[in-house]
């Protein structure tokens, strides 16, 4: 929008964007009323691009590639109430992009008339492709596929970490709780935010600039995102969060905490503000700072890594039936069995899973397409409802119609 049009245009709902609705609404109907051949031919040619652009060769093995195609311009969306949701995303262009491959590689070529903005050789790093987006002024990446070599090694590093905390747990556990009785604040706010992070997988959160989301972790929570109770619901010292956490999602708790912990609460919110900060005298950096010195390589990361492990691992030992075993599956033979123990070990891991998530908050934002499912499902629903009112009112005319006829060969028995 040029400043000009900015003048004229000062209140967006008095502008009419019907034309372009009808647009993409046709385009929508257009593509639902493709043939099969229409469809075939698309899905060929979308695999044609992904053959020549989705994988890589590295250190001689031919990796899946993530995310190749870069976003086309649009609104800025955001997550949550973000403060910049609404602006232009400009058209990234070949010149915005920098390459990452190795010297003697087929470096890819660039639309006719165009060139990369840079062609480097890093191999310290595990990105291909990499530009500015103009919104945030964030970096994004062309990245690896998660099934790729090198994803899995670092997954596999994260919880060989997590490993490792599991056999320092209970000696951390009992410094930050000596901790909790220190004469320096700074210790004692150190102390009960590693307890929350801990205890409720909490991230651990940081400073936020003003044009950002407000959204919180641990370590920058403010006085208004907690309240405290000495008693609530049959508890003591309930602290109660309220705030919203990574991508705007509603982070709410109502945790029952060891006495000292409370009553540290209680100090640290003294003679502050709504507006302050709770752990004043922390921050991420400090805090791994300090966990690096308890163990190496561990950060408060390590610690939802940690709990969400031992979390599912606790929930599928109690969820898991300890009578269904290899040998009894061999030694019956029989096809329901399998299914049965199959289904009862789904039904475990997906219990175990769902404990997880609501231990680290993990929720998933309403489809857009919400309400038009539930409209489907609600239809499919009253067309079955008028199939059995159907097939029972034929039930009935045929039971009159035996009684009338007496005939053994129109006999129906009732269902059992």
């Amino acid at each position: 929008m040029t400043e000009k049009e900015k003048e004229k245009i000062t209140d967006l709902s008095k502008c009419n964007f019907k034309k372009m609705h009808s647009y993409f609404v046709q385009k929508s109907e257009e593509r639902k009323a493709m043939s099969k051949e229409e469809k075939k031919k698309i899905k060929e040619q979308n695999e044609e691009i992904v053959k020549e652009y989705g994988f890589c060769i590295i250190d001689g093995h031919k990796e899946r590639i993530g995310n190749f195609k870069i976003e086309p311009p649009g609104l800025f969306r955001g997550r949550g109430e973000h403060p910049k949701m609404g602006m232009l995303k400009k058209r990234v262009n070949p010149e915005d992009v920098i390459i990452n491959c190795s010297k003697d590689s087929n470096i890819p070529k660039p639309p006719d008339g165009h060139k990369w903005k840079e062609v480097r050789h890093d191999k310290n790093v595990t990105w291909l492709a990499s530009w500015t987006e103009n919104v945030q002024g964030q970096v994004k990446y062309v990245m690896l596929n998660p099934s790729s070599k090198l994803k899995g090694e670092k997954d596999w590093q994260k919880y060989e970490t997590a490993r490792k905390l599991a056999k320092s747990i209970d000696k951390i556990r009992r410094e930050y709780q000596e901790d909790f009785k220190s004469k320096e604040m700074r210790i004692r706010q150190r102390a009960v935010a590693l307890y929350f992070i801990d205890k409720l997988a909490l991230r651990a959160g940081n400073e936020k600039d003003e044009d950002q989301a407000d959204t919180v972790g641990c370590c920058s929570l403010r006085v208004e995102h907690i309240q405290l109770h000495d008693h609530k619901d049959g508890k003591d010292y309930v602290v109660v969060f309220d705030f919203l956490g990574k991508d705007s999602i509603r982070y709410y708790n109502e945790v029952s905490v060891e006495k000292r912990v409370y009553k540290n609460l209680q100090l640290f919110m003294q003679n502050k503000s709504t507006g302050d900060d709770l752990f004043d005298r922390l921050n991420t950096t400090v805090l791994n700072k300090h966990l690096n010195e308890l163990m190496e390589g561990l950060t408060a990361k390590v610690f939802r890594t940690y709990n969400a492990s031992i979390t599912l691992q606790d929930q599928l030992e109690k969820l898991t039936d300890p009578d269904y075993t290899v040998q009894e599956k061999v030694n019956m033979k029989m096809f329901f069995f399998f299914f049965f123990f199959f289904f009862l070990q789904i039904l475990a891991y997906n219990r175990a899973n769902r404990a997880v998530a609501i231990l680290c908050n993990h929720q998933r934002a309403v489809p857009k397409t919400h309400a038009k499912s539930m409209e489907n499902l609600k239809a499919k629903i009253e067309a079955k409802k008028e199939m059995v009112q159907d097939a029972e009112r034929q039930y009935k005319d045929a039971k009159h119609e035996h009684k009338r006829n007496g005939s053994a060969k129109n006999k129906i028995e009732s269902p059992r």
